[in-house]
């Protein structure tokens, strides 16, 4: 569905962030992009959704490729109406709306009206939480609900892919798994692929199909989930586990570099 060709992103024409990434993602899959701080998996959903433009970014090489049509420098906007949604990093809620007003707003693109009546009651469906609070203003909602809340407002655009961007960041362990349960949920139910950032690795391969791992704008490993699950370096650096199987502190592992095998 979705293919990235060896592209490179720069910033101010300057700093080159991606430095010849490619990427593939099957239709109905989940796919996980792990990676520290740094590595360049938001500036990889901004590629994909237009974004980059907003921060003075751009694709300055290679091609993204979305269900066979080229969809680099296309407006934000239009992705969105390719049938594209990146759910972003940090919630970005409206905070003087209602929670309702939030989900229509996720349907802006869309003339259908009456269907639209209709995905409100599926969000609701997936997040009951959210119908009893439709009336509260957005603002005022704890982390986890504001998480719910942007998801569901993805959903209301009814995307083939949605690119979710560190939803587990800021929320306790119990919702986390709420969260990560409900995103699985949507993949099955509704079909709709998946291209999930995280820096939560255990959680993150909990429910993809594939994984994909980047350092500094580069893509070092790739494979099935088991397959990664298996890797000595994503056990150790990225799992927390030892050559022992028992759990390291990132603390412990600041010796690291990365071994020749793991490019």
């Amino acid at each position: 569905m979705l293919q990235l060709n060896n592209i490179e992103v720069m910033y101010d024409r300057v700093i080159l962030v991606l430095k010849g990434l490619s990427l593939k993602v099957p239709q109905g899959r989940i796919v996980a992009l792990l990676g520290s701080n740094g590595a360049g998996k938001t500036t990889t959903l901004k590629a994909i959704s237009g974004l980059l433009t907003a921060e003075d970014g751009e694709v300055t090489d290679g091609s993204i490729v979305f269900k066979g049509e080229e969809i680099h420098g296309m407006e934000a906007d239009k992705i969105v109406r390719k049938g594209i949604f990146q759910v972003m990093e940090g919630r970005r809620v409206f905070e003087h709306l209602t929670v309702e007003e939030n989900l229509l707003a996720g349907a802006f693109t869309r003339r259908d009206r009456a269907v639209v009546k209709g995905d409100l009651q599926l969000v609701y469906e997936y997040f009951p939480k959210l119908k009893q609070l439709r009336h509260r203003t957005a603002g005022y909602l704890s982390g986890g609900e504001q998480q719910m809340l942007a998801i569901g407002r993805g959903l209301m655009a009814r995307p083939e892919m949605m690119l979710l961007d560190e939803p587990s960041l800021g929320l306790a362990p119990l919702l986390v798994q709420e969260i990560f349960e409900i995103i699985e949920q949507i993949n099955r139910n509704e079909g709709t692929t998946i291209l999930l950032v995280e820096q939560n690795a255990n959680i993150a391969l909990s429910i993809a199909h594939y994984g994909y791992i980047m350092e500094n704008g580069r893509i070092v490993l790739e494979g099935t989930v088991d397959k990664l699950k298996r890797n000595e370096d994503v056990q150790e650096f990225y799992l927390g586990l030892s050559e022992l199987g028992q759990r390291k502190s990132y603390r412990e592992v600041k010796h690291y570099k990365r071994r020749k095998r793991w490019l």
